[in-house]
């Protein structure tokens, strides 16, 4: 907490002295979404380098001056949380002044931005967010006011916790952790009771893209069980992305990136070459649009991509074919194939990347 209150006084300092010196004051923060302040490392994802190149958020610019405003009034907003040691969602932030901050997007930007600039994690800041993820399995956990929490029921989901650094006694028998690109795949697992059919596992989804909490708790089993992590994603260039960002984390979080980021994940499906060898008709893949040959294009432009070559030779397979698929298309084999078949193969004989 006085780390936190120290480097906002710290922030307060310098916009006062330079109104003292009859000068315009200046925010400085580093260009989070840069790839040039990006570095690839391992063992870790997409980070920040040292010495990244800075943007100033100035008074007395008519583009950024609103900017500035909105990011005092939320160091004041978190000033007052650490000192009174509450809590706000970034909803609560928004709605504080609808005015003045226009859109949700704005709030979340800023809040970022003001976590990099302050060099202090955003859970440290006393914002939280809501989070959109859900988690079951063999899995049970102390939430940080005391209540105990247990996903091991057969087919008890639960949402993944708003403050994932408070969760503790992390108790699990879990085999393997599986995130689920997709919460309609990860329901029909659950009712196929996979969590307990081929051995214990915990199941995570983000619902599509993940959020901060999701990330966190993909991490933190992590940390605690050291236990294999698998993805299972459309075979699309959209799944791929989400894939990456469990893996090696994004740009515009790289700042972070020693927090959220799982470098072992295995990449257990769908494969384009499955498509293949499974004798996928044509006639229930889908064709790719100018938007995920862009993206495809980017995600093989990407440096981790030249550490993973079998990665590599996926993502050639899909760009040849111009052709993808959902994790739906199993249906097309038959309606339990993924559970039944698909899956089990895979975890027994090593079908991953």
């Amino acid at each position: 907490s006085s780390k936190v209150l120290e480097a906002i006084e710290n922030v307060i300092q310098d916009v006062l002295q330079s109104l003292a010196q009859y000068k315009a004051p200046v925010l400085t923060l580093a260009k989070r979404s840069d790839w040039r302040n990006i570095e690839f490392k391992d063992s870790v994802g997409l980070q920040m380098i040292p010495d990244c190149t800075m943007t100033q958020i100035r008074i007395d610019c008519h583009r950024s001056a609103p900017k500035f405003a909105m990011m005092l009034k939320i160091l004041s907003m978190i000033y007052k949380m650490v000192q009174s040691n509450t809590y706000a969602t970034k909803r609560d932030i928004f709605y504080s002044d609808t005015l003045l901050f226009g859109s949700q997007t704005v709030v979340d930007n800023i809040v970022n931005d003001i976590s990099c600039m302050l060099k202090i994690p955003r859970r440290s800041l006393h914002i939280l967010s809501t989070s959109k993820g859900s988690v079951a399995g063999n899995l049970s956990y102390t939430e940080e006011d005391g209540t105990k929490v247990s996903c091991t029921c057969s087919g008890t989901v639960l949402s993944v916790p708003s403050n994932v650094e408070g969760i503790k006694n992390l108790i699990s028998h879990a085999k393997f952790i599986l995130i689920v690109e997709k919460d309609a795949t990860f329901q029909r697992l659950l009712d196929d009771n996979f969590c307990n059919k081929l051995s214990p596992c915990i199941m995570i989804t983000g619902r599509g893209v993940p959020d901060l909490n999701t990330r966190l708790l993909v991490r933190k089993l992590w940390d605690a069980f050291q236990i294999p992590v698998f993805i299972l994603v459309d075979a699309d260039p959209h799944g791929v992305e989400i894939m990456c960002i469990y893996k090696y984390g994004s740009v515009s979080m790289s700042f972070e990136a020693h927090l959220l980021t799982v470098p072992s994940i295995k990449w257990l499906g769908i494969l384009p070459s499955d498509l293949e060898r499974l004798n996928i008709h044509k006639e229930f893949l889908i064709p790719f649009t100018k938007q995920d040959q862009n993206k495809l294009s980017s995600i093989q432009k990407r440096p981790y991509i030249a550490c993973q070559p079998m990665w590599k030779r996926e993502l050639e397979i899909m760009a040849a074919s111009k052709l993808k698929a959902e994790i739906q298309v199993l249906t097309s084999i038959s309606s339990d194939y993924l559970s039944r078949v698909y899956l089990p193969n895979k975890l027994q004989f090593g079908g991953w990347l």
